[in-house]
This record gives C-alpha cells, structure tokens and sequence, in this order.
C-alpha cells in the first residue's frame, strides 16, 4: 500500500476519484465479499475498493495494489465503542490497541477520567499524546467531574480553566459523563461553567435511575447520552425524551439482558453499544463489542440494527460524520466476518490498513506516567477497627450483586469484642475499608459489605472509582493490613492475602491503574488474582472490579469513601 498523503490533498482526492471510477487501481481491495448495509439490511456480494483512508468504491470490480480474500466473508463498519475508560482495561492506551482492535473496535469514545482523578492535566496530555499513536481511532471525551464529588479525597481537580486547553484538540470530542447530576440540577456555578463552555459540542451524561422532572432538568443542560440505564423502562423513559441510550455490557455493569429489548426497528439510530470497561481477560474469555452483538443477535434483536448500533449510529450520536457505512467516500474502518450471527471477526481493516502484528510494531512508545502517585502509608490490622455507636451494634451494610455497580443498603447486628464490631461470615458479612492514597490526610474510612462470600483472608484494589483510594475487604484485619501494604510498595494494583502472606498479585504502577506488561501477561494475572479470590470462598465473577466500584458514590445506593460510609440518595455521609 502506498503512503498516505495528507486528506486535503488534491493529488490524493484525485486519486481517490480514479479509483473508484475503476480507472487507476485502488491501495487496498477485499475481493467477492458480502457487504452488509447496515442501512437497509441487504447483503451483496462486491468488491471494496480503498485508496488511502477511505473507502472510493463498492457494487463493482475492482483492482488493487493489495487484495485481501474475502470469498464465503462478511464486510460490517467497524464496531465503536461508545463509552469506556481504557485505565480500567488495567493495561497502557497503546497495550489496548493492540488488544482490542482485533475484534473489530475501530473506534473508542474515552474518558480519561480515572487518571485525571490521580495526576490531574497531565493524565489527559498522555492519553492525548497516546491517541496520536495507536492504530484504533482513539477519541477523548474531556473528564467533566475530578474529582466526582466532594465527599472523598481525589488526587487532582480540574476546573474549567483546566479543561480548555484541550478543547480544541484534534483527537477531543466534547464533555465526558456529567456525573454530578446533583450539581446540574442545582445548577453549581463549577458545573454550570463546564456545560456552558461545551454546548455547541457533543456533552456526555451519566443518570442513574433519574427519571421524571429531574431528567428533564438535566437533559435542558444540553446533555445527549446516557449508559446508566439499567433497566428497559428506565431507558424508554429516556429515549422518549430524547436521550440516546448506550447499551453497556462490561467486565462488572452487565445491562444487556435488562436492555436489549429496547433495540429495534424504531429505536436503532438512537442506540449505541459500550463497554464501560472490560479487563483483558474478560476480554479474552468473551470478547469485546463483538460478544455484545452476537449475544444481542441470539436474543433475537434485528440482525442489521445491531450491527447499526455498533457504527453508524454510534457516529451519528457523536459526530464522527465520516464513519459508521461501507460506502465511498466513508472512513475506512470495515470488520471482516466469517458469520454475521456470531459476529466472528477474522479480519480488521483500520483507516485502510490491514491489522497485522507487524502494523502495531509502527507505533512509537509513550512515556508511562504517574509512577510515583502512590503515597499511603504501610498500616496495621489495628487500622481496621470499627467502633460501634454506643449501644447500637446494628449498623448499615453495602449490599453486592453480581453484574451491578448499583450496590443496596441492607442491615445486620454484629458482636462487639475489645477489638470493635466484627464480621459475621454465616451472613456473609465482611469488612471494607477505603485508605486515602494520594498523601492528602491518611483518612481511612470503615465500615462493613455483604456479596462477596469470603470466609477468610482479604483482597485490595488501587483502581477504586473515582478517586482512586485503596480499597480492601476482609474477612481478617491482619490480612487486609497485608494486602493493602503490598499495594503500596507495588504502586498500585491489585492483591489477595490469607494467613497473614500474598496469594496473588498485579502491580499496576501507572497512577496506580495501568500495568507495564502485555495485555497477554495481565490477563494470565488476573486468572491467577481469580483464582486466589474463590479460594478465599468469593462467589463474585469479577470480585476485583466490584471491589474497585465499591467506593462509587456517584452510583446508588450506599458506598464507601475515604471519608465514610456514605448514602448515594441523600448525597450524604451515614448518620
């Protein structure tokens, strides 16, 4: 394939238009493919012609300097994920390149919001600097919420004046999910700042369960997406006012069976698919976007209007107006199919190039950032200690489901020793603690969760969303104080302890959130760090996550912060 000239090039446009008039051979054809129009739902059987980045012709013959074989295949616009954080994929912008693009996600909508939590300015100048090197077509929606709230200890805060230096950066689409709906609905002049400065451009949204008149308010704000929905009624109510809903599938929010019933004839230009995050070996367990759409499909959702979904609607809702069809003159981002219904991704093609291992090999490296973020001092079991109230050994429980960042306020009465209450593991009853890490005012906040299963030993996370804290469950203080003193000599991560030692580990020294090594070698550790979890007796699939989002209090109903216990309805601490 010939260099790229420059897109406003006239040699090269002109070149495009001989192509696709068949008079001068293309860069790049997939021979006797079946093309899947994602607009009327026909398959037919063409060539597809690329010069450069674009697509120049379809329905015809065609030559090229490069043929790619697509007899018996099928040819669909590449997937877009339409909402993640790619820090929560554990692995560096450039190891989720490489990672992800292969199942036919051609296209990310990120919110480099985990690391601004941490480092501030300079987390989104990485993921900037990093967008400009991968091969997937990396997007920046800037982060509008760092911290989320003014209930925990973040490492960094950003106000408006932080975020208009990106503004106008090639690679930034708009403002990322307006968390702080209170804020909006009380119109804050920090919040109101941030969405007067983005309304001529895409504003990202974040409404969990918010429903009525209070959605009204918010939507009046300018704000066009949600990916919070969890159930079908939820995200009718929200169509119906214009919202366009992405349907989220990720290694912890599993919303798909709950909303893919929205996903029809009528409503399929206004839903958009994300993941919102998946870690590598969900990833190589399962899939991307691509196990979304074969599971959307078996559910019986129109075939082409969930391929619509992944693309073209995708674009449309976010303005990415040169991609989304297979069509000339549109991007070329095109997945190569062995079936349509299992979505079996055999072949990408990326801005008119061919995924090869070798194309990653292209890419210049990025400096790792944040190496010395982790500043929490080593503590003890006795930092574990509860407390009761005088008289009240009742007390407030978080409540963990499987599949759900939504967490529940439950109760239990627990016995008090000299050492404070303690867990009951006949009710599932264990500890969790939330321990400022950003070297702001050592808080340790305390108090006890339900879901989890363990009947020992403790596991501990420095991905604690969204601030970014250590956060640890036990079942034995020793064992907490053990896992959460290995995190901070690693930097970050993720650990298991039982019997007072460490049972499995991950270092992720990236602000605490990124690892150094493959994807392939984060994924065989995160294999491990299960394992070492459901020996301890977790019942969770995916404990590590649940544990990250645990300290969430922007999602209902009861979280953790560094601070305390702290209910998400009230947007208050825990008498």
């Amino acid at each position: 394939m010939t260099k790229h000239e420059p897109a406003t090039s006239p040699e090269l446009l002109t070149r495009m238009i001989m192509a696709g008039r068949s008079k001068t051979p293309a860069d790049l054809v997939i021979r006797d493919i079946g093309l899947l129009d994602v607009i009327t739902g026909a398959v037919t059987i063409t060539d597809i012609a690329i010069v450069a980045d674009r697509i120049v012709g379809i329905h015809g013959r065609y030559d090229g300097q490069t043929i790619v074989d697509g007899t018996g295949r099928f040819a669909v616009p590449g997937f877009i994920d339409t909402h993640l954080h790619i820090e929560s994929s554990l692995v560096t912008p450039l190891e989720f390149d490489r990672c992800v693009l292969p199942h036919g996600v051609t296209t990310v909508l990120c919110d480099p919001h985990e690391i601004a939590n941490v480092l501030g300015a300079e987390g989104i100048r990485y993921f900037l600097d990093s967008a400009s090197r991968t091969i997937m077509d990396v997007r920046v929606n800037l982060s509008s919420c760092v911290p989320a709230t003014p209930f925990e200890t973040a490492g960094a805060q950003l106000e408006i004046d932080d975020l208009l230096p990106f503004r106008d950066h090639p690679k930034v689409v708009g403002l990322a999910e307006m968390m702080n709906f209170p804020g909006v609905l009380s119109a804050d002049p920090g919040i109101i700042a941030k969405l007067v400065a983005f309304q001529d451009s895409h504003i990202d949204g974040h409404a969990p369960l918010l429903r009525g008149m209070a959605l009204n308010g918010y939507l009046a704000a300018g704000i066009r997406t949600d990916h919070e929905a969890t159930s079908a009624a939820e995200a009718r109510e929200k169509l119906a006012k214009g919202m366009a809903i992405l349907i989220r599938e990720g290694s912890v929010s599993k919303d798909l069976n709950a909303l893919a019933e929205i996903l029809d004839e009528n409503t399929s230009s206004f839903v958009a698919l994300c993941t919102d995050d998946r870690n590598p070996l969900d990833i190589a367990e399962e899939g991307h976007l691509d196990s979304s759409i074969r599971r959307l499909i078996a559910m019986g959702r129109p075939l082409h209007h969930v391929y619509r979904a992944a693309s073209h609607s995708a674009a449309r809702i976010f303005g990415l107006r040169d991609r989304g069809l297979l069509a000339p003159g549109w991007r070329a981002d095109i997945a190569i199919l062995d079936s349509l219904e299992d979505c079996r991704v055999s072949d990408v093609i990326a801005a008119g190039r061919l995924v090869t291992p070798a194309l990653f090999d292209t890419r210049q490296d990025i400096p790792p950032v944040g190496l010395a973020s982790m500043k929490a001092k080593p503590v003890e079991a006795a930092s574990f200690i509860t407390e009761p109230k005088p008289g009240q050994n009742r007390v407030p429980v978080i409540g963990v489901k499987p599949g759900l960042i939504l967490t529940f306020r439950e109760e239990a009465t627990l016995a008090g020793t000299e050492k404070g209450l303690q867990p009951d593991l006949d009710l599932d009853v264990i500890k969790v603690a939330v321990i400022e890490r950003h070297g702001k005012n050592g808080n340790i906040g305390r108090a006890f969760v339900t879901g989890f299963g363990l009947k020992r030993g403790a596991i501990a996370s420095s991905v604690g969303h969204d601030s970014h804290n250590i956060t640890v469950v036990g079942a034995d203080d020793l064992d907490m104080a053990v896992a959460v003193n290995r995190l901070i000599e690693l930097g970050g991560g993720f650990a298991v302890a039982e019997g007072g030692k460490v049972t499995a580990e991950l270092a992720l020294p990236i602000a605490g959130l990124m690892s150094l090594n493959s994807f392939e070698q984060v994924a065989q550790d995160l294999h491990d760090l299960r394992d070492a979890a459901k020996a301890l007796g977790c019942v969770l699939p995916e404990p590590f996550l649940q544990v990250a989002f645990l300290a969430l209090p922007v999602i209902p109903h009861l979280k953790m912060t560094d601070r305390g216990l702290f209910d998400v309805d009230k947007f208050d601490f825990v008498a």
